[in-house]
């Protein structure tokens, strides 16, 4: 068997790439792994989105658990950061969290939190696969079979923790939701209404099937619409299972990850609350967020795109900011990944608190236009070694100067390319992308 754990662990299509046979192999082993840790019976949290292949997942998962001598304490429908905040606030020994997050109702994921609420690292996973692949362990009689248990007091609990963070009240702020019809659809406007916001929802209705479909964070415009029509302070959209926040301020305009981590930062160092005056970003950001940041007097940690890496250096060098461009902002005061509804009760509390509007809040950066290419059909894996490539991408940086940028990188999933610049004009950042995807295309393609 090949790797089955990707950057964010094992997703695919359902019932094809990620089968129950699959679901039930990882239940018994992350029990394996844990009874060899010294836990003689221990006990995992399952969360999952609304997506319909979650119930089969999760009921193979829990076979698999429940096989080998585990529990599995159900907490039914909930985002992915509140199974990890429950399983750190637990006695469970793991979590885990059925989700293709923002991906369309094909496909789904399962991954895995320790005890403490991070996600395994690339270590835990290659040991938790060695089990899979054996598909060994005990195989417990009577009593000793894992049992199935419901946590029915998981969601007010984790709307509860939310809606503590908040340290003014929305009272007579108007929201619009995007759920995406996902988990956030439900627990999103339980937390704003509890902290008095004037909420409205859209795509808040899951049925199964609708989830990720043409809304959500992926979708921004959606937001955008719907705000413009309820005349609304600001917009909310998460995705699917709402680890991630889009933003839209009352005239429409998209705040994306990188806009709503500036104006995180700004107010935490204004507070005094910005560990090392620092933030985690990837390569992906936006040069104005790095511009503004530099104006601000705030240093930037860059990372390769991903979570987790962002994760890693925050917890590496001691970090509590950090985020992506999608969106996926990480507070390690108050969470252990990424969480769309504590982004936006941070970004709300920012909006009330200062007495400032959202649009207002976002000339904290001035976005240079970012122009994005994916070039098919080519051979990633020559990349590195081809100087014809790197000739054109060091004659484009020359050209953009200090106006621009320009990132080329293969894709970690796909056979394809990447290809980005940034410069003062869409029109330079454009023409610097097409020659450099010539570029590749001439000496790479298959």
């Amino acid at each position: 068997m090949g790797s089955i754990f990707g950057t964010d662990g094992v997703r695919g299509k359902a019932n094809a790439d990620l089968t129950p046979e699959l679901a039930l192999a990882l239940g018994r082993a992350v029990v394996t792994v844990l009874r060899e840790e010294g836990s003689r019976r221990p006990s995992i949290l399952i969360g999952r989105d609304p997506r319909w292949s979650g119930e089969m997942l999760e009921s193979a998962l829990i076979a698999g658990i429940t096989s080998a001598g585990g529990d599995a304490v159900s907490v039914g429908v909930l985002p992915t950061p509140a199974v990890a905040h429950l399983t750190a606030r637990s006695a469970a020994a793991a979590g885990a969290m059925i989700s293709a997050s923002h991906n369309p109702v094909g496909d789904n994921g399962i991954k895995f939190f320790g005890p403490e609420g991070y996600k395994l690292t690339d270590a835990e996973e290659d040991r938790l696969e060695q089990f899979v692949d054996q598909d060994g362990g005990e195989r417990p009689l009577s009593t000793d079979i894992g049992r199935r248990l419901r946590d029915h007091a998981a969601v007010a609990r984790y709307v509860e923790y939310l809606a503590s963070i908040a340290d003014v009240d929305l009272s007579g702020l108007r929201i619009v939701v995007d759920g995406a019809n996902g988990a956030a659809s439900n627990v999103g406007p339980q937390v704003y209404r509890q902290l008095g916001a004037d909420v409205i929802t859209v795509h808040c209705r899951p049925d199964g099937a609708n989830i990720n479909d043409n809304c959500g964070s992926t979708y921004p415009e959606v937001i955008a619409a719907a705000v413009l029509e309820h005349d609304a302070d600001a917009g909310i959209s998460h995705d699917g299972d709402a680890d991630r926040l889009i933003a839209a301020t009352h005239e429409g305009g998209e705040v994306d990850g990188d806009v709503i981590l500036a104006i995180l930062a700004r107010d935490a160092k204004r507070h005094g609350t910005l560990a090392q005056d620092t933030v985690v970003t990837t390569v992906m950001t936006n040069l104005g967020f790095k511009r503004a940041m530099h104006d601000l007097h705030i240093d930037v940690v860059e990372t390769k795109v991903g979570d987790r890496y962002v994760l890693e250096a925050m917890r590496e060098q001691g970090l509590n900011l950090g985020g992506e461009q999608s969106g996926h902002l990480i507070d390690l005061d108050h969470a252990t990944t990424g969480d769309g509804i504590l982004s936006a009760v941070r970004l709300l509390s920012v909006v009330r608190s200062t007495g400032v509007s959202l649009r207002e809040l976002a000339t904290v950066m001035t976005r240079l236009p970012q122009v994005l290419v994916n070039v098919k059909g080519v051979d990633k894996s020559r990349l590195a070694d081809c100087d014809a490539v790197w000739d054109v991408v060091r004659a484009e940086e020359e050209r953009l100067g200090t106006g621009g940028r320009v990132l080329l990188r293969p894709s970690g999933t796909e056979p394809l390319v990447r290809v980005m610049a940034e410069a003062e004009s869409e029109g330079d950042a454009r023409a610097a992308v097409d020659r450099i995807a010539d570029a590749v295309r001439d000496a790479l393609t298959l």
